[in-house]
């Protein structure tokens, strides 16, 4: 049986402070918000790529388990766009030899660590359709 198609894919998460979330997201960031719910915010990552944040009372801090990730050809734009905005990284950008790729890594405002990443394999396109 072929594949089914996915049209699209949201991650969603928790916070406690959604003012906070929506300034880090809308205004730092700049993703679009797709669908607002009220106590759910939905944002445009990329095409099909889509992060929420839930509102819940009680969210304890997140795990180091969990990585956001957005991967662009722009890691040294984005990390001066956020510096300039007051944003602290927790790592500059840097190579990293065992992956490949070129990265930096901050936390939004619910401690989430949010990564900007290039892959530098030329045999990986996270664009192409498989």
């Amino acid at each position: 049986m072929p594949r089914l198609p996915i049209d699209h894919q949201i991650t969603f998460l928790y916070t406690a402070d959604m003012v906070a979330t929506t300034h880090f997201y809308e205004d730092l960031l700049g993703l679009p918000l797709e669908l607002d719910q009220g106590t759910c915010r939905i944002y445009r990552a990329s095409s099909a790529g889509f992060i929420g944040f839930c509102e819940r009372n009680g969210v304890t801090p997140p795990t180091s388990d969990v990585i956001l990730t957005i991967v662009t050809s722009k890691v040294d734009g984005w990390y001066q766009h956020l510096c300039d905005l007051g944003v602290v990284f927790e790592k500059p950008p840097a190579f990293n030899p065992k992956y490949n790729i070129y990265h930096c890594f901050l936390r939004d405002p619910n401690g989430y660590l949010l990564e900007i990443q290039e892959f530098l394999d030329p045999a990986w396109d996270p664009g192409a359709e498989s």
